[in-house]
């Protein structure tokens, strides 16, 4: 089962995926509001044809093979630690590969780390982390400014619309009134 939010009045919907067509859509409507929700999934519903092709595919991938992918995906990318200020308590993200969006959470914010604030000074779409390899496959993360209306700060320099600034583990910075400490934990 899955979820989703009506955009319209919030209820949330709940829909099987086998529901999901050949091309990974669905579209269904709110039960309270009678609005047309129409949702994409990432990967597309298989057909059984592929479907078969993947289990005999399966049935051929070597122990060491499976070990290895599920070693990848449990990857820790680290995680940033929202630390209690006067708005909200303690929040804790979980990073991933790619373009962590960070702003303030809302129910059409389209976030990676919606932050539960009150704070006006943070937008909702504030900063950007992303999280990569280097050439010697280190991770490596990289923070940049939305561009804000109140800017990110790293210590107490202020970074430029769209700057880069490369960060490390306990690296503070401040969205706003709201502190932010990246954790490699």
């Amino acid at each position: 089962m899955k979820k989703i939010r009506c955009p319209k009045c919030g209820n949330t919907i709940f829909f099987d995926e086998s529901e999901v067509d050949e091309t990974g859509t669905f579209v269904t409507s709110c039960p309270e509001c009678g609005k047309k929700v129409g949702v994409r999934l990432k990967t597309a519903k298989k057909s059984a044809a592929q479907a078969s092709q993947s289990k005999e595919e399966d049935s051929t991938t070597s122990d060491t093979a499976t070990a290895s992918t599920e070693a990848v995906s449990s990857e820790n990318f680290g995680k940033l630690v929202v630390i209690e200020n006067r708005f909200h308590y303690k929040q804790e993200f979980p990073l991933h590969l790619g373009d962590n969006v960070i702003g303030r959470a809302s129910r059409s914010s389209h976030v990676d780390c919606a932050i539960a604030t009150d704070d006006p000074s943070m937008d909702m779409t504030h900063c950007v982390v992303k999280v990569s390899r280097d050439r010697n496959g280190r991770l490596k993360y990289v923070l940049r400014d939305g561009p804000s209306n109140t800017g990110t700060f790293v210590g107490n320099e202020l970074l430029g619309d769209h700057e880069r600034r490369v960060i490390e583990d306990g690296t503070l910075f401040t969205l706003g009134a709201t502190s932010i400490i990246l954790s490699l934990e």
